[in-house]
């Protein structure tokens, strides 16, 4: 009988990755996933808000998700998307799961990848809108 375990690590200011581990014992599957988390960290781009510059959608698997900034509302966000946004730093902010995925690793793993996509750069001024 082995134990698997998904570990979500973050430092709340900008970093944050996930990790998946196995093994005999639940101590010895919680190590292997942190130690993979805190491998595979990836650096989100914040403003000095903390909360991203524009919108983002990914694709994992069937998860999908879209993240948009929302200043005033904190994070409004379900399920473990919450917990990877909440880990990464990022504050006020929306979140929709628009799958109905229910598996709560790729729906984290989703998550990340949306973070990981995101640019220093306002999406309106790259496709050519003028900022206000």
């Amino acid at each position: 009988m082995n134990f698997s375990v998904c570990v979500v690590a973050g430092d709340r200011k900008g970093r944050v990755g996930g990790g998946l581990g196995k093994g005999v014992d639940t101590a010895i599957a919680v190590e292997k996933a942190t130690r993979e988390a805190k491998k595979n960290l990836i650096k989100v781009p914040l403003s000095a808000q903390m909360t991203i510059p524009h919108a983002v959608e990914a694709k994992y698997a069937s998860a999908r998700i879209m993240i948009f900034p929302a200043r005033g509302r904190g994070v409004v966000a379900g399920s473990s998307a919450r917990t990877v946004i909440e880990l990464a730093g990022v504050k006020d902010v929306c979140a929709k799961l628009l799958s109905g995925s229910k598996n709560r690793l790729n729906n984290a793993r989703v998550a990340i990848e949306a973070l990981a996509k995101l640019s220093k750069i306002p999406r309106n001024v790259l496709i050519g809108k003028p900022v206000k």
